[in-house]
């Protein structure tokens, strides 16, 4: 696994290479790769590569578990703007 312009710390590739990894630990990872991507990056397209360049050949590793689930959240909008956007709906 040759170095990876979507996971630019290389915290994704290294995962896979952790013999015994838990799926708590891969979320922890994953937290840490998605905070350190660019502002511009967009995070669906990277899942997208980075499950195709390690997650194909390995299907049942909790990261790709855990890549599949945050590329499910991406795609998922959530309503946004706490308090202020409740202020609004309810015409205050």
């Amino acid at each position: 696994m040759e170095r990876n312009e979507n996971d630019p710390k290389g915290l994704i590739r290294e995962a896979y290479r952790i013999e015994g990894i838990t799926l708590g630990e891969c979320r922890s990872i994953f937290l840490d790769w998605a905070l350190s991507l660019p502002a511009q990056a967009d995070n669906a397209t990277a899942l997208e590569a980075l499950i195709a360049a390690y997650g194909t050949d390995a299907p049942d590793h909790p990261m790709t578990q855990v890549m599949r689930e945050g590329l499910t959240a991406a795609e998922t909008p959530r309503r946004r703007g706490g308090w202020r956007a409740r202020q609004r709906e309810n015409g205050s």
